[in-house]
């Protein structure tokens, strides 16, 4: 039987419901780590820090994507829950367009200016060739890479989470195919690598905007809109959370990148490259939990059904803090086997890996309570709350750890930053989550 939003929650309901969209997110997470595998072992090195010098910049332009999904899937939910089905589907129309105009916009302004964009995001002159390779075709999909951002959202609150997940199957299974065959089979290189990405965006943006061009089939399709001025101004306030967010963990993977090449040069962003393909991956867990409930969430609150909000506050924080424990002990765990998949042929940069990811994978204890934290407040439609808790997080904690600890403990350092950052953040939003109990009434 399929699930509902205006469907009771249990735990097991809850796991049924979200689990599509966890899994959603490891497979789009795949993207990047399928791109590293194969540019380590194929290309090399040098390829994989140019990689990892390019790859923030275009999840800068994505977060833009990921904010009008985010924000508009809340207020589209809510409209639902208000029983007005035909207004929620011209917002829905609408933010899809803005997202295709924003993201054509930028695919051409990427393009265009590749090379000073790789300059100013650390790329050094042994990089350069490698990131402008890599980047021009990589920033050129980007109106792709933002629909499929915003379709993962939407695909939930559309209450087609199967549908999300086949998709992004099918563009995961793409990049991996066009990896082999392109870098491997046809010696493209890190241009190959890029392409690869580009032809899984195409899939994962394309196939629900089909989809959901067709006569109605479900909760929500396109139709005749126009311009709501309102509601997109609350779409882009309400989703800033997760703009911030992503640019935040852009702009500090930015930073990271500089203070490595000062302290250790390219092999540090070598290893630090190998870090945030399984990070993507970890995260992903938490990032596809709270865009899975996350609908649930602003269905409920527009239905003004108490008794369910806080049925479902209280079992995602049980969620998370049981996967959170899971992680550390995983990550611990597969430390060293993880790191000789991406670097084993160099054993010095191998250790340097194991010996950082141990220290960074504590980071796992603390970083699911800020994801949902800011989640939960776009839900509620707050968008400041959301967006404080991740600038907290993301930009002000890290960006700030990342130069202040490296002043003591050198390289160590900046692997900690990670860890003392998303604690801090963790009880940022705990706390905000408390002392707004009165107001959204989701705690007993």
């Amino acid at each position: 039987m399929q699930i509902q939003l205006s469907d009771h929650f249990t735990y097991g309901k809850l796991l049924r419901f979200t689990l599509p969209s966890i899994v959603t997110m490891i497979f789009t997470s795949i993207y990047s780590v399928v791109d590293g595998l194969f540019v380590s072992n194929l290309v090399g090195e040098l390829a994989l820090s140019a990689v990892n010098i390019i790859f923030p910049v275009s999840m800068i332009f994505a977060a833009f994507g990921f904010m009008l999904g985010s924000g508009g899937s809340a207020i589209v939910a809510r409209t639902m829950g208000e029983g007005k089905p035909e207004l929620a589907n011209r917002y829905f129309t609408m933010i899809i367009l803005c997202v295709v105009g924003l993201g054509t916009v930028f695919s051409v302004v990427g393009a265009l200016l590749i090379e000073p964009i790789a300059r100013l995001a650390g790329a050094s002159e042994l990089l350069m060739d490698g990131c402008v390779s890599y980047g021009r075709i990589l920033l050129g999909g980007t109106v792709a890479f933002m629909l499929q951002m915003s379709f993962q959202v939407f695909c939930v609150t559309a209450e087609l989470p199967k549908m999300g997940l086949a998709v992004s199957l099918a563009s995961g299974a793409t990049n991996i195919v066009m990896d082999y065959v392109l870098i491997a089979l046809c010696d493209m290189g890190i241009a190959g690598a890029a392409w690869g990405t580009v032809l899984s965006y195409v899939v994962g943006g394309g196939l629900p905007l089909l989809y959901f061009l067709r006569p109605k089939r479900g909760k929500l399709r396109l139709c005749h809109t126009r311009l709501y001025p309102r509601e997109l101004k609350n779409a882009c306030v309400n989703g800033s959370s997760e703009l911030m967010s992503n640019l935040s963990a852009s702009l500090i993977s930015v930073l990271y990148n500089l203070q490595l090449m000062r302290l250790v040069g390219e092999s540090g962003v070598a290893a630090y490259s190998v870090m945030m393909y399984v990070d993507f991956a970890f995260a992903a867990v938490f990032l596809g939990f709270s865009m899975g409930v996350g609908p649930v969430i602003s269905f409920h609150f527009g239905a003004d059904n108490r008794e369910e909000l806080k049925g479902l506050l209280r079992r995602s924080l049980t969620v998370i803090f049981i996967c959170s424990l899971a992680m550390v002990a995983l990550s611990e765990l597969l430390a060293r086997p993880l790191a000789a998949a991406f670097v084993g042929y160099s054993p010095a940069l191998m250790d340097m890996t194991v010996h950082g990811f141990r220290i960074f994978a504590l980071s796992y204890l603390f970083v699911g309570f800020g994801i949902f934290g800011s989640g939960l407040f776009t839900d509620l439609c707050n968008g400041f709350v959301s967006a404080l808790i991740s600038f907290l997080r993301t930009f002000l904690f890290r960006g700030g750890m990342v130069f202040l600890l490296p002043l003591a403990l050198k390289l160590d350092g900046i692997w900690l930053a990670v860890v003392v950052a998303d604690g801090l953040g963790a009880v940022v939003a705990l706390a905000l989550i408390w002392s707004n109990r009165e107001r959204y009434h989701y705690l007993p």
